[in-house]
């Protein structure tokens, strides 16, 4: 008895470690960053810095203004939900309640398939494939546009597995009810089982507006890489792509200090998102 109460304490114990173990990493990303993101955003001015429609790292007179990276992030994240999720959200409605067996295993797998699929594949089927520059006549096909379409893609396995997951967790004696007070099958899917699971599917939510922002070497091989104010058929520049695009020669001192700086905003950028999300969903559950 005494054994089995130590064996029990002790994975207790351990569980209890990898909890703080992650808590610990996540605390010291966010320490790290501040530290080195603070001294540039304080040299450079933070309105300066934010705000300031020029990025031109490698002047004369550098200057640092992010504001087309923030306002191009922005844009092309709500550009890949606007059209990943509706395609995710319906394609997770139709293999938890309408696909034939044989279909469903068939797509999930494909679904499966896709979310293996490393970034810079993605990033060059995107270059070869995309027409963009022959359906719009422009002179190069990289831009806001097919970062969109690339990023849009990449979101779909994971909004369409978590979706589909907790649509197949709604008991069936909802939809039974349901049916049986009159109510027809497609009436019972979005009616019944759609708001049962709306967390879940929040969650997918969640996964694919973190899988859009945080997405760096295909949205850099797609978009051209060039740190212009938005535009959906001109090349763009990404806050992740900006960091990773120059700091691996970027200079000692404020260039390096403000690539530091970029990502801290794109830390507090995902970590608004997720919390105001995460607010909504809660004040819908009390509703």
């Amino acid at each position: 008895m005494k054994a089995k109460r130590f064996m029990e304490n002790a994975i207790h114990g351990f569980f209890l470690l990898m909890g703080l173990v992650t808590v610990g990493c996540v605390l010291l990303i966010s320490v790290y960053l501040v530290v080195s993101g603070i001294p540039a955003i304080r040299e450079i001015g933070l309105v300066k810095f934010l705000f300031g429609p020029v990025w031109n790292s490698n002047a004369a007179e550098p200057q640092f203004g992010i504001l087309p990276f923030i306002l191009t992030s922005i844009y092309g994240t709500a550009g890949a939900i606007l059209l990943g999720v509706p395609v995710g959200y319906m394609t997770a409605v139709f293999l938890a309640k309408m696909a034939p067996p044989k279909l469903k295993t068939a797509v999930s797998a494909a679904v499966s398939l896709l979310a293996g699929i490393p970034s810079v594949v993605y990033g060059l089927v995107g270059m070869l494939v995309l027409v963009i520059r022959q359906v719009f006549h422009i002179p190069d096909g990289s831009g806001l546009l097919a970062a969109i379409i690339v990023l849009a893609i990449m979101i779909l396995p994971s909004i369409i597995n978590v979706a589909m997951t907790a649509l197949e967790a709604v008991p069936r004696e909802y939809e039974d009810a349901s049916l049986a007070l009159g109510a027809t099958a497609t009436e019972t899917w979005f009616k019944v089982s759609v708001p049962a699971a709306r967390s879940g599917i929040a969650a997918a939510v969640v996964l694919g507006v973190g899988r859009a922002i945080g997405e760096a070497m295909a949205v850099m091989m797609v978009s051209g890489n060039v740190p212009n104010m938005p535009s959906l058929f001109q090349s763009v520049r990404f806050l992740t792509t900006a960091v990773a695009s120059e700091m691996g020669y970027a200079a000692a001192g404020l260039q390096r200090q403000a690539l530091f700086s970029i990502a801290l905003v794109l830390f507090l950028f995902i970590m608004l998102i997720n919390a105001a999300l995460n607010f909504f969903l809660k004040r819908s559950k009390e509703k």
